[in-house]
C-alpha cells in the first residue's frame, strides 16, 4: 500500500486524528504500545455521541429491550464453556530472519487464498508451505518462516487466588457478550420479559493480536457494542432479516454514505450457527467488517447451562412451555465505527483559493456542535459579548466550544478539521443590533442571525 492513494488517505486521517485531539498512540511518551490507543478530548466526545446513538437505537427507544453492564473478570469456566480456551486462536508463523510474527490466514488471503478457520495446524501448514515463496515478510522481505502454530488470543491475568501459572488462569474478556448470557436468568427473573426480548451492552474486550494493524481497526484493547435478541426456537428467519435491515438503516442514519456500506454473508459457518452476515464499510484499504450479525441458535445458553449446572430455560407464560431460546446477535467494534465515521466524514476541497480539509460529520454525532468567537480577542467589549453568547448557547448545547486562538481564518480552518458544523462570530455589529455571523462548515457561507433566534437556528439547520 506504499505511496498508494489508499495509504495517503490513511496517513492523512491518522495525522488529523492526532493533530485535532481525536486519537493518540497509547503510552506515546514511552515509545508507544502496539495495538493500544487513547481517545483525546474531541475523540472521546465523538465516541460518546456514537455510544449514545447506539444506546438510543438499541435500548432507550425500544420496548422489551434491557441494558446491561457486566464485570470484565469472569469465572474461568465461562471461557471454557464458550469455547474460547480451545478454539479462540489465530494461525501464527515467525520470520526466521527478523522474528516478525505474521497472521498466516491474512498472509494467504493477501495472495488470493482462503484459510478455513476450521483447519487444523497440519492443514494450514500444508497450504502455507505450498505458497511460501509468494509470502513476504513486511519488515525484512524474507520468505523464510517457521511452521504455523495456533496462537490463542485470550489475555491471561492475575486475580486473587488465580494466577497465570495456576490450573485455572483468569482471563480478560475475549469478547464482551458473554456477560449477557451469564445474566440471562437474572434479567428474566427481575424484569419478567415476554419473548422475544433483547439485552444490550457496551463492554471492553482484549485480544492477544499477533499483528495489530490499520490504526484502530484491529487493536489489543477495544470496546464492543453487542445485542442479543432472544426468540422462540425456529422463529429465526424473519426476525433475522428484519434485524439485518434495521442495523443497516442505523448506519445510514448516522450520515454514512450508502455506497460505502454493504452486506457480506459468511462462507464458512460455525457448527452451531444458522446464518452469519457482516455489514462491511469501505475503509481506506477496502471493504472490511464493521459489524457481525449472527444467528446463533441455542448454542450459547445451552453451553452455559451444561457447564454451570443451572437451568437456563425460559418459562413461556403464554404457552406454558420451557425451552432454551435461540439468539440473534449483533456485535460491533466501537473503534471500527469511529474509524468508519471519521473516514466517511474526511473531505478536501478548495475554499478562497486554498486547499481545505474538513470533517463532514452529521450534526448529531459531531464532537463540537458550535464554536463561538470574538472577532478580535484584544477588544474587551467584543470578548465580553462573545462570552455572554457562548454561555447562553452552552446551556442548551453542551457541546459548544469557545475559541479565541489565532486570527478568524485560522479558527475557521481549525473548526473545519474538528468537524464543527457552525461557527458563531461576535463582531462590532453585534454590539449595535444584537445579531451574529453564523458560518456553515460545509459551504463556508455566512449569514446574520438575531441572537434570540440562534438556538433554534443551530438545532434545526
Amino acid at each position: 500500500m506504499a505511496d498508494s492513494p489508499e495509504k495517503n488517505l490513511m496517513d492523512k486521517i491518522i495525522s488529523l486524528a492526532k493533530r485535532r485531539g481525536f486519537i493518540y498512540q497509547g503510552s506515546e511518551i514511552y515509545g508507544g504500545l502496539a495495538g493500544v490507543y487513547d481517545f483525546g478530548p474531541h475523540g472521546v466526545e465523538l465516541l460518546n455521541n456514537l455510544k449514545r446513538e447506539w444506546w438510543d437505537e438499541c435500548v432507550s427507544t425500544r420496548e422489551n429491550w434491557y441494558g446491561l453492564d457486566s464485570g470484565m473478570f469472569k469465572n474461568p469456566r465461562v471461557w471454557e464453556a464458550s469455547g474460547h480456551t480451545k478454539g479462540f486462536s489465530d494461525p501464527l508463523a515467525e520470520c526466521r530472519k527478523c522474528n516478525t510474527r505474521i497472521r498466516v490466514d491474512k498472509a494467504l488471503e493477501a495472495i488470493g487464498l482462503m484459510a478455513d478457520e476450521k483447519m487444523g495446524e497440519e492443514e494450514i501448514n500444508t497450504l502455507f508451505d505450498a505458497h511460501r515463496k509468494e509470502i513476504v515478510c513486511e519488515k525484512c522481505g524474507a520468505h523464510d518462516f517457521s511452521p504455523v502454530k495456533k496462537f490463542n488470543l485470550l489475555v491471561k491475568s492475575n486475580l486473587g487466588d488465580f494466577t497465570s501459572d495456576g490450573d485455572e488462569p483468569v482471563y480478560l474478556p475475549g469478547e464482551a457478550c458473554q456477560g449477557i448470557y451469564l445474566n440471562f436468568k437474572n434479567v428474566v427473573d427481575s424484569m419478567h420479559p415476554k419473548i422475544p426480548f433483547g439485552i444490550a451492552q457496551i463492554g471492553k474486550a482484549f485480544r492477544n493480536e499477533i499483528s495489530p494493524r490499520n490504526f484502530i481497526f484491529r487493536c489489543r484493547e477495544f470496546e464492543q457494542a453487542d445485542t442479543q435478541l432472544f426468540i422462540k426456537p425456529n422463529e429465526n428467519k424473519e426476525a433475522y432479516e428484519v434485524l439485518k435491515q434495521e442495523r443497516m438503516n442505523w448506519y445510514l442514519s448516522l450520515g454514512i454514505r450508502k455506497e460505502n456500506l454493504r452486506f457480506k454473508q459468511h462462507e464458512n459457518l460455525a457448527f452451531y450457527a444458522k446464518d452469519a452476515w457482516d455489514i462491511e464499510y469501505c475503509y481506506p484499504w477496502g471493504f472490511d467488517e464493521l459489524e457481525g450479525i449472527h444467528d446463533r441458535s441455542d448454542y450459547d445458553l445451552t453451553q452455559h447451562q451444561k457447564f454451570s449446572g443451572n437451568d437456563l430455560r425460559f418459562n413461556d407464560s403464554e404457552t406454558g412451555e420451557k425451552y432454551i431460546p435461540w439468539i440473534l446477535e449483533t456485535s460491533m467494534g466501537m473503534g471500527r465505527l469511529f474509524l468508519a465515521v471519521l473516514t466517511d466524514a474526511y473531505k478536501e476541497d478548495e475554499m478562497n483559493g486554498e486547499i481545505r480539509t474538513y470533517l463532514k460529520f452529521n450534526y448529531k454525532i459531531a464532537p463540537v456542535k458550535v464554536a463561538v468567537f470574538p472577532l478580535l480577542k484584544n477588544k474587551p467589549e467584543l470578548v465580553a459579548k462573545a462570552r455572554e453568547v457562548y454561555l447562553q448557547i452552552k446551556k442548551v448545547i453542551p457541546q459548544a466550544l469557545w475559541d479565541d486562538n489565532g486570527n478568524i481564518g485560522k479558527r475557521y480552518r481549525r473548526q473545519d478539521e474538528i468537524g464543527t458544523p457552525y461557527c458563531v462570530t461576535i463582531d462590532f455589529d453585534t454590539l449595535d443590533n444584537q445579531t451574529v455571523t453564523v458560518r456553515d462548515r460545509d459551504t463556508g457561507t455566512q449569514q446574520r442571525i438575531p441572537i434570540g433566534d440562534l438556538e433554534d437556528y443551530l438545532k434545526t439547520n
